[in-house]
């Protein structure tokens, strides 16, 4: 039988690398907030043929606004659009890059204008924080009245792991963090506790099936019995994902890598983390 547990200081110095990497970069380089989150505008623009972004930013140096803003395409169904976010722009200078643009691309026509300021950046910051605290504390309630309590704070762990590796490899890469970023970390917490109950129901079941057998060859047995199930759903899900992204519009897209990043650290974690520090608990309550 394959020994998963037994190589558990193996599975947590893979997770620690990681996550140490990914805090690495969060001191010394930050998180790229988009304006959900630190306030500016956002702009997008409709036109009758492929316009790249580098023509767009061109025109921008040209007339000497948003210099720094981010482009990206938003071409959905046969519509070749063009999303700019910059720092706030006054109303002048929101005529100004409409006008140029035009002048450039007589098509060009103005879908919408966002102001998002930095007031309601920190609030919404503030919410996604609580979000997050409210669910880790629901999930400590839950699992403690289903398991033990030692069952929930292991599963609170493995949630921390995934949503720091998540938030790291988003420093890493330096994509944006946005509303659509949050709603996947959420996500994340309700599919990586659903992998990990599935184990700790094993676990407990054979916690009484098998009470005179060592807990880390129980707990090993849990993870290898529920293993096939973990890797079928998460590939199910990865392909899933994968697909939306490549295919899907480059709104979603954001939320869809979070999402790919954070499924395949939750089910990592549910196999690799939240059991073996159940045996390492265990371990330290026998020796005392």
């Amino acid at each position: 039988m394959m020994d998963i547990l037994g190589k558990r200081k193996i599975w947590y110095t893979i997770s620690l690398i990681v996550i140490i990497i990914g805090l690495v970069f969060l001191l010394f380089k930050g998180l790229n907030f988009g304006i959900d989150f630190q306030g500016g505008t956002l702009l997008e623009f409709k036109f009758a043929q492929q316009v790249s972004n580098e023509e767009v930013r061109k025109i921008l140096s040209e007339i000497g606004i948003a210099e720094d803003a981010k482009i990206q395409q938003s071409a959905q169904q046969g519509i070749y659009g063009v999303l700019i976010r910059a720092k706030e722009l006054s109303p002048e200078q929101i005529v100004k890059i409409e006008e140029a643009l035009k002048e450039a691309y007589p098509s060009t026509e103005m879908l919408r204008t966002d102001m998002v300021g930095p007031l309601i950046g920190k609030e919404l910051r503030a919410k996604a924080l609580w979000a997050m605290l409210i669910a880790s504390l629901a999930i400590i309630a839950y699992i403690s009245i289903r398991f033990e309590f030692r069952f929930a704070i292991v599963a609170i762990i493995a949630l921390l792991h995934d949503v720091m590796i998540t938030i790291g490899l988003f420093a890493i890469m330096g994509k944006e963090i946005n509303t659509p970023f949050v709603a996947a970390l959420l996500t994340i917490v309700g599919y990586s506790i659903n992998d990990t109950i599935v184990i700790f129901d094993r676990i407990r079941e054979n916690m009484k099936l098998m009470r005179r057998t060592p807990f880390i060859e129980l707990a090993n047995k849990a993870v290898l019995d529920t293993l096939p199930r973990s890797i079928n759903t998460s590939l199910t899900t990865l392909i899933t994902i994968l697909a939306i992204y490549f295919f899907g519009g480059a709104s979603i897209k954001t939320f869809m890598l979070a999402l790919f990043i954070g499924v395949f650290a939750g089910t990592y974690s549910s196999i690799f983390i939240a059991s073996p520090l159940l045996v390492s608990w265990q371990n330290r309550l026998a020796s005392h």
